[in-house]
């Protein structure tokens, strides 16, 4: 009996490298993901708005949705 209790430990031990394998796998998907995302995002930064192209940007939205529209917020008497 003693012997299947040790066989039983051995394998939830060697089940719980299954997690530390999987653990590490995603850890390093989620850190290409992240490294690329920077990537992009200092592309964009640079590239597109670097050198004062940023003057040159038309925002569509700008001027449309204010941060405090006086309609809604209105002080009621």
């Amino acid at each position: 009996m003693t012997s299947f209790f040790l066989f039983l430990s051995d394998l939830f031990r060697w089940s719980f490298q299954i997690f530390s394998f999987a653990g590490n796998f995603i850890n390093w998907i989620l850190f290409f993901v992240a490294a690329a995302l920077f990537t992009y995002w200092c592309y964009v930064l640079f590239t597109t708005l670097g050198g004062n192209k940023d003057k040159e940007y038309f925002s569509p939205t700008e001027g449309h949705f204010p941060y405090y529209d006086p309609k809604i917020y209105k002080k009621q008497d």
